[in-house]
């Protein structure tokens, strides 16, 4: 099934999957192009944040993985997801600490199943604010007020293009998102090197009133964000660049 959405007048119509995903074949072998996963391997970001602040973030591709239950499924629906684990450092203090789980559907769109959240201030845990899971919390390490999701969200569409619109959270007021491909075919430079038909989605929020952008580059996925205030850009990356320009 595909939702087809109502575009400004001279846009292309385009398509982005909807209903239940089915995931009869490897959830964890990724092949989308803007949203990839190698266990093991490990981005780095630099930016900045308003008032000087200095931010570092790393995600590390894990090799432990979580398996959700459908709702309404049975035992042989169950879906195994990669776990992507993110921390923010802010003036080297670490701020936030996330573990994100990804599923690749069948037809090749990215699903999010949830994150569990660990908010620090001076060294210590303050908050699990923005936890959610496909079933909710089901390990007793999971925080108790993380959010029951019914189901996945899409993260990536398999073939993104200008236009397409998509929520890769939607369980108001706990989280928010509205993803839209804004812009396709950029060339992009950052740290890390110059990468060639990436692109530009626009994320807003009905939680916020402030919007972010974020580039997506074939084979590593966001290379650059930027919001009111804020900036971050890959800088070091062990995943295979091979969509790399020289």
């Amino acid at each position: 099934m595909a939702l087809f959405l109502a575009l400004p007048l001279g846009q292309v119509q385009a398509t982005v999957p909807s209903g239940p995903p089915t995931f009869n074949t490897n959830p964890l072998t990724f092949t989308n192009r803007y949203e990839p996963f190698v266990p093991r391997a490990t981005k780095v970001y630099s930016g900045a944040k308003s008032g000087g602040v200095k931010v570092i973030i790393l995600e590390n591709y894990l090799s432990e993985t979580r398996t959700f239950q459908l709702a309404g499924a049975n035992k042989k629906d169950a879906v195994v997801c990669s776990i992507l684990r993110e921390m923010e450092f802010d003036n080297n203090q670490l701020v936030e600490d996330s573990l994100n789980n990804f599923a690749e559907a069948d037809d090749g769109t990215v699903y999010y199943f949830g994150e569990i959240v660990d908010i620090y201030q001076n060294g210590s845990v303050t908050s699990h604010e923005g936890s959610w899971l496909v079933g909710g919390p089901t390990r007793d390490s999971d925080p108790p007020e993380t959010a029951n999701a019914p189901h996945p969200f899409v993260f990536m569409p398999a073939n993104p293009q200008q236009g397409d619109v998509f929520k890769q959270e939607d369980l108001f007021p706990i989280v928010d998102e509205t993803d839209q491909v804004v812009a396709v075919n950029q060339t992009v430079t950052v740290p890390a090197g110059t990468f060639t038909k990436v692109i530009q989605v626009l994320e807003s929020s009905r939680l916020d009133p402030t919007t972010e952008e974020k580039w997506y580059a074939p084979g590593v996925g966001v290379i650059q964000a930027q919001a009111k205030g804020e900036t971050s850009q890959l800088i070091a990356s062990t995943l295979p660049l091979m969509l790399r320009s020289p």
